[in-house]
């Protein structure tokens, strides 16, 4: 027998009382019983979002999250500013140039988060941005970009956007929309929300609504007026991926009822002691300046394949971790800590990355790692 431990970052684990709310029988979702669920979750979905919007639901995984804010915000020709931090700001360049937006790429070092201060240049001398896109958490550097600083630079101006995909940042550390002024703000159903992969939530201020009445680019499924005008009729403009839905409405009262301030607590609380733990047995972090509380990455010992460490964790001790991406690949293990992770999913992935690291041969002090967790886990305790 092998017990199986999913925290690699996203999908997650998905809590046991959601999944049996989700393997209810189906209902039909142009019922009054469905729109009920639906605006429930819509509703609930503004208090984790911190806005006084609407908040789309769509059927997608976040991806097409992002490609709708692309096509209903911007026009071709369109000149957009592109934070590339990693594979997810390289993805944000990519959907732009497919629908004929013109992309000033604004290439971050992997790992690192951006400089406001750069940002701020670059607009200076690029009079015509309309609009910065960037990652809150770069999933595959495990590195945050400054949300914050950057929408001081686009918040008191009425030509130009902030789209933030928060995949991997909504419900693990503040980004209050209303507050900071994010005209776009994107998460996925498969992080930090605790469910199967399948929905895309989206946020847009009254000026991206704007952009959006401008916006020339070709779209049908991701239609997001569309999808407004029929989210007040309590309902999708197409068929809702109904118990993800149901799913969804059940993970947001958890949230509401443990409170953001807490769930923010508890994320940077796993984060750290992730963190200490990698560093404690002597690995190189990957982001060391600028860490996302979604997931921990670290360099793999010299002499050791990252891509069969990463293998070992999931096959020889049942554990699934991610390993690295694109030039990082082989050399890098990330240990995710957001959503449906606690206190002893950090311990087992540590322990389970000491195991498998003294398998493949690499030097290991046992229990060093897991210690030096501890000591910061039982904050949660006291």
């Amino acid at each position: 027998m092998k017990k199986r431990y999913l925290l690699a970052p996203g999908p997650t684990p998905v809590p046991e009382e959601v999944a049996l709310k989700m393997a209810q029988p189906m209902m039909h979702h142009r019922t009054p019983q469905f729109s009920a669920i639906f605006a429930e979750a819509a509703e609930d979905a503004k208090y984790l979002f911190q806005t006084k919007q609407d908040v789309l639901i769509l059927a997608s995984t976040g991806t097409g999250g992002m490609e709708g804010c692309v096509t209903n915000l911007f026009s071709p020709g369109d000149k957009v500013l592109v934070i590339n931090g990693g594979k997810f700001g390289e993805r944000w360049g990519k959907i732009s140039e497919t629908y004929g937006l013109q992309v000033v790429w604004h290439n971050v070092e992997w790992g690192h988060g951006a400089n406001a201060k750069d940002i701020e240049a670059i607009l200076s001398e690029e009079k015509d941005i309309k609009g910065i896109l960037v990652q809150a958490s770069e999933t595959s550097t495990t590195a945050a970009h400054p949300i914050e600083a950057l929408s001081k630079l686009t918040r008191d101006r009425d030509d130009i956007l902030l789209v933030v995909d928060a995949i991997t940042g909504l419900g693990v550390f503040n980004l209050p929309m209303d507050a900071w002024g994010i005209d776009a703000l994107i998460t996925g159903s498969q992080k930090a929300l605790e469910l199967p992969p399948g929905l895309a939530l989206v946020g847009l201020s009254e000026k991206a609504w704007k952009f959006n009445a401008q916006s020339k680019c070709p779209r049908f499924y991701f239609d997001f007026k569309k999808e407004r005008k029929n989210l007040a009729d309590k309902t999708s403009a197409y068929t809702p991926a109904v118990s993800l839905v149901i799913g969804l409405r059940e993970v947001l009262k958890g949230i509401k009822e443990e409170g953001l301030e807490s769930v923010f607590k508890r994320h940077d609380r796993l984060a750290r002691a992730t963190r200490a733990a990698v560093e404690a047995m002597g690995l190189k972090r990957v982001a060391p300046d600028s860490p996302a509380d979604s997931a921990t990455g670290a360099f793999v010992p010299d002499g050791v394949d990252g891509g069969k460490l990463v293998k070992s964790i999931r096959d020889d001790f049942g554990v699934t971790l991610a390993g690295g991406q694109d030039q990082w690949k082989g050399k890098v293990v990330r240990i995710a800590h957001l959503g449906y992770i606690d206190t002893f999913d950090i311990i087992i992935a540590i322990s389970a990355l000491e195991m498998a690291l003294a398998k493949l041969g690499a030097k290991v002090e046992f229990g060093k790692g897991v210690a030096a967790a501890q000591k910061i886990l039982m904050e949660g305790y006291q």
